[in-house]
């Protein structure tokens, strides 16, 4: 037996038939970049959904630099838990990439949602490195209309004004 195990490491701990619906493997995570013309206002409706199934996680959904388009209003009508949504707000692009490359990768996040103007090569091959590593959901939503000023882009209703956001909605 010993000619047969060789130099093998001999911990019976090592030798155990583990079935393979029992290990684990690591999700590969992609971080997905969408293009907008509202702001971000309509693919944050689409992925609301989604979000309020990661909110029930218990680990956070980061929202980086989101611009004042209603979100508030959008999560919690969608079911999203307020209590663990974190807000971060950026200085910069730099400090924005930053910010979500240090969400992602944390453990403490579920989804990290960034607004960006639109990415260069190299800020693309950086979310390329992090998603590697990423334990959460990510999305850089690129702003089509950072060109334009506020005023030409804001084309939301009232309901997701800034004044509604604490009054009751029937």
């Amino acid at each position: 037996m010993n000619k047969l195990l060789g130099v093998s490491p001999r911990h019976p701990g090592l030798w155990q038939d583990i079935p393979a619906s029992t290990m684990t493997k690591k999700a590969v995570v992609d971080i997905e970049t969408m293009v907008s013309h509202t702001q971000g206002r309509n693919e944050l409706t689409k992925i609301s959904a989604q979000l309020a199934q990661l909110s029930q996680q218990g680990r956070w959904i980061v929202l980086i630099s989101p611009p004042n388009i209603g979100y508030k209003q959008m999560l919690a009508s969608a079911g999203v838990r307020m209590d663990r949504i974190l807000l971060v707000h950026a200085k910069d692009e730099i400090e924005t990439l930053w910010a979500m490359e240090k969400a992602l990768t944390s453990g403490t996040s579920s989804a990290v949602i960034t607004w960006a103007n639109s990415l260069d090569a190299r800020d693309n091959r950086r979310l390329q490195l992090v998603a590697k590593s990423a334990q959460a959901l990510g999305i850089v939503i690129e702003n089509a209309n950072a060109h334009l000023p506020d005023s030409a882009i804001n084309t939301q209703d009232d309901r997701c004004n800034q004044g509604s956001l604490f009054s009751s909605m029937h």
